[in-house]
């Protein structure tokens, strides 16, 4: 009993300087946690609270967002949304929802076509039109404004819908396209090989397999388009003039004064156009993480 007692007491004495290096380990890694959840504690405040500054002084007299800034409203003043509502803000959100979900359907549909073209063939004009849409990637809108302005002066397309819908969905297809064409090149080529033994066509692989599969990363392009058209705004600036056919981003500026803005009702108006893309990215959160994911996997 003696001989087992001293060979336990060795091996624990053995053993002491690993369980404590695995303790100290342990503590660091507690300590690391904590402190990464503190900074995304911060970083939540830090993009959370503008929101709900805008929406408290939302509902504030003009005199009171000035006197009384960081306190919430003596008077909540429900009337600022009406007047937003009605100083034109149902007509900009209209045309917002028009011009958002008509660049969502191009972007989507040619994108998903161009990158199915990309990912199942092989030649050098595959890699060239692979380069064109990474150019794509690095373009500036800002620099394109001047030579996009006179392209569609020359097609009639300035102060029409149209202007921006095409400058959007010309700005979104290369990341669109990139995207999907990853995704697409992770589909196993034996549920390819099987459509075309039973006679399945080019178009029908396209639409039965690979559409239906590649939902997660359709609804990312869906969301990052739509956030794009929806809060776009200097080319809606530039490219509409109209009051009437002006989307959310530029109409608001209609809503400041030379002499006295009425901030009460332009805040009501920025909390109107950001209710709808805060429901979308709530709502399709978890496609978007993991649309992103998965279309990673492959170049």
């Amino acid at each position: 009993m003696t001989l087992m007692n001293i060979d336990e007491s060795e091996s624990s004495v053995k053993e002491s300087p690993f369980s404590k290096f695995k303790s100290k380990w342990k503590a660091k890694l507690t300590i690391s946690g904590g402190l990464i959840y503190l900074g995304l504690l911060l970083l939540a405040f830090i993009i959370l609270y503008p929101l709900y500054w805008m929406f408290i002084s939302s509902f504030k007299s003009y005199d009171e967002i000035y006197n009384n800034v960081w306190s919430l409203p003596q008077v909540w003043h429900f009337e600022n949304y009406t007047n937003a509502w009605s100083k034109g803000i149902s007509s900009y959100f209209v045309n917002s929802l028009f011009v958002t979900i008509t660049t969502i359907i191009l972007v989507v549909l040619i994108g998903s076509m161009a990158a199915f073209v990309l990912s199942r063939y092989k030649t050098k004009w595959i890699d060239v039109a692979l380069l064109f849409m990474i150019g794509g990637l690095m373009m500036n809108p800002q620099v394109a404004l001047i030579p996009l302005f006179e392209i569609l002066s020359w097609a009639n397309l300035i102060n029409t819908h149209w202007a921006l819908i095409l400058s959007y969905v010309a700005f979104r297809l290369p990341l669109t396209i990139i995207l999907i064409r990853a995704f697409f090149l992770s589909v196993p080529k034996e549920l390819e090989e099987s459509a075309i033994i039973d006679g399945c066509s080019e178009i029908g692989i396209y639409l039965r397999i690979y559409l239906p599969l590649s939902i997660p990363i359709l609804i990312t392009a869906v969301v990052l388009t739509a956030y794009f058209a929806w809060n776009e705004f200097m080319f809606a600036t530039v490219f509409i003039d109209s009051t009437d056919l002006k989307t959310i981003p530029s109409g608001l500026m209609s809503f400041r004064d030379a002499l006295r803005t009425d901030w009460g009702v332009l805040l009501a108006g920025m909390v109107i156009a950001t209710i709808p893309m805060i429901i979308l990215l709530i709502v399709l959160q978890k496609y978007l993480v993991r649309g992103l994911s998965e279309g990673s996997v492959k170049g």
